[in-house]
C-alpha cells in the first residue's frame, strides 16, 4: 500500500509543474483521490465483494468526478491530471506511467460480457477529451491528441489525432515523459495546404498559357497587314 502511495505521489511530482508539496497533493488533487478509491474498490472486487467494490467506486465518482470501474487493471505510476469527466471501463488495462487528462473515456463498443475496453501500454499520454473505444491496444510510448476518437489499434511510439483517429507520427520514441500533446500535426490542414499549393500551380500554368496566347494573337495581328500588302503587290 505504501509503495503504491509513493508511486502515485512521485507521478504527480514528475508530471505536474504546478505541484508544490505533498500536502497539496493529498488534499487538492482529485486524480490522487480517485486512485485511493480505486485501490480500495479493486481490492473488494478481486475478492468477490462486488457490491462493496461498486459502491466504493461510486463514492469515488461522487467526490472526484472520475469514474474508474473496480474491475479495471491499472499499473504503477498512473496519473490523472485535473480528472473531471474521466471514465475507465471494467475491462480496461493500463500499463506503467500512463497519463490521462480530463474528459478521457476508455470505453467499450459491445454489450457482451468479454474484453470490450482498450489496453494502454506503458508511458501512454491521452489528451483531454479523447475517446478510446474498443478492445484493442494502444502501444507503448504513444500519444493520443485531445478530442481524438480512436477506434482501432495504435502501434508503439505513435501519435494519433482526429475523428476517427489517424496515426500521423510513427516510430518516434520520446525521451522521458513526453507530455507535449498539444504539439501535434494536423493531417486535414496538411491536405488542404497541398490542395492550395496545387491550385496555385495550376493557376500559374493557366496564366502562362494566357500570356502565350495573347503574345501569339499580337504577333498574328502584326503580321496580317504585311501579308495583305504582299498580296496587293
Amino acid at each position: 500500500m505504501f509503495t503504491n502511495l509513493k508511486n502515485d505521489l512521485k507521478a504527480v511530482f514528475e508530471r505536474d509543474p504546478a505541484v508544490r508539496n505533498v500536502l497539496e497533493i493529498v488534499f487538492c488533487y482529485p486524480g490522487f483521490h480517485a486512485m485511493l478509491f480505486y485501490r480500495l474498490s479493486h481490492w473488494f472486487w478481486t475478492r468477490n465483494y462486488y457490491f462493496l467494490g461498486r459502491f466504493t467506486s461510486h463514492l469515488g465518482r461522487f467526490f472526484t468526478g472520475i469514474e474508474i470501474h473496480p474491475g479495471a487493471r491499472i499499473g504503477p505510476g498512473f496519473f490523472i491530471d485535473h480528472g473531471m469527466g474521466v471514465v475507465i471501463g471494467e475491462t480496461s488495462e493500463i500499463g506503467a506511467n500512463c497519463t490521462l487528462y480530463h474528459g478521457v473515456t476508455l470505453g467499450g463498443t459491445s454489450w457482451a460480457k468479454e474484453k470490450r475496453h482498450p489496453t494502454l501500454g506503458d508511458n501512454v499520454v491521452v489528451g483531454s477529451g479523447a475517446k478510446i473505444l474498443g478492445p484493442f491496444k494502444v502501444g507503448d510510448n504513444s500519444k493520443i491528441g485531445s478530442n481524438s476518437v480512436v477506434v482501432k489499434e495504435v502501434p508503439q511510439s505513435a501519435t494519433v489525432v482526429g475523428i476517427p483517429g489517424r496515426v500521423v507520427i510513427s516510430g518516434k520514441k520520446p525521451a522521458g515523459f513526453d507530455l507535449e500533446h498539444d504539439k501535434l500535426p494536423d493531417p486535414v490542414a496538411n491536405a488542404v495546404k497541398c490542395m492550395m499549393d496545387q491550385i496555385r500551380s495550376l493557376e500559374d500554368q493557366v496564366l502562362a498559357l494566357k500570356q502565350e496566347q495573347q503574345t501569339f494573337k499580337s504577333e498574328l495581328a502584326r503580321r496580317q497587314p504585311q501579308d495583305s500588302q504582299l498580296e496587293t503587290v
